[in-house]
């Protein structure tokens, strides 16, 4: 298992910035899962930059933060650098590493705690899918972080061929919150790291959060 602490000043973090529309804000598991594509993507674009590797070589930490619409639009113009994606009505940007104690003005002063969506619809299983262990209740935003984790330590862990496939066919993704049970049953069969959390917001140290599983496709 993958642990997963809150940054520290010294370290470098990731920034993600999940859109939270006031009048009209997108599903839960959208959410989620445009927050963790946009994660990997943003590696995806530029894996041989030396924060990525800095980064990665340590517990990759994520700060997810929300922005209204006309905020989020400022982001994507002051960071042209950025991968952006978009999963039904919900939009998440990520950009590469930097120092936590260095976040530009703009990206600092994003709210971090606290952020929710609405339930909305589900987002099925798919041949990639991010399973969530649902009886942690938690936030939107830690879920996305958790969500983001567990799809970080898969790319890491599988085979290029298997990413570039994923990449190729449209990285479709699923995101499932299973119960306590179901969730530890699932694990011991997961494509990559079970992810567990140092447990400094929200939710109990040593708690297991997020895991991805593969399937077969049918013929």
């Amino acid at each position: 298992m993958k642990e997963f602490a809150q940054d520290t000043p010294a370290e470098l973090i990731q920034p993600i910035i999940l859109l939270v529309d006031r009048k009209e804000p997108a599903g839960e598991l959208f959410g989620i899962a445009a927050a963790a594509l946009a994660s990997v993507q943003a590696f995806m674009r530029e894996p041989e930059n030396p924060d990525w590797q800095q980064w990665a070589a340590g517990a990759f930490a994520k700060s997810v933060r929300r922005a209204d619409a006309k905020t989020f639009a400022k982001v994507l113009t002051a960071f042209p650098e950025h991968a952006l994606v978009s999963v039904g009505q919900a939009s998440a940007m990520a950009l590469a590493p930097m120092p936590s104690a260095n976040l530009p003005k703009l990206l600092a002063k994003l709210q971090v705690s606290s952020t929710t969506l609405p339930a909305g619809d589900p987002l099925p299983p798919q041949t990639l899918t991010i399973v969530l262990n649902g009886s942690l209740e938690m936030s939107t935003g830690k879920a996305a972080a958790q969500a983001a984790h567990a799809l970080f330590a898969w790319v890491l862990q599988a085979k290029p061929f298997t990413v570039e496939a994923w990449a190729a066919d449209g990285f479709p993704l699923g995101i499932q919150k299973l119960p306590a049970k179901d969730f530890r049953k699932g694990a011991r069969k997961s494509a990559g790291p079970v992810i567990q959390d140092a447990g400094r917001t929200e939710i109990e140290p040593g708690s297991t959060t997020a895991y991805v599983a593969v399937s077969t496709p049918t013929p």
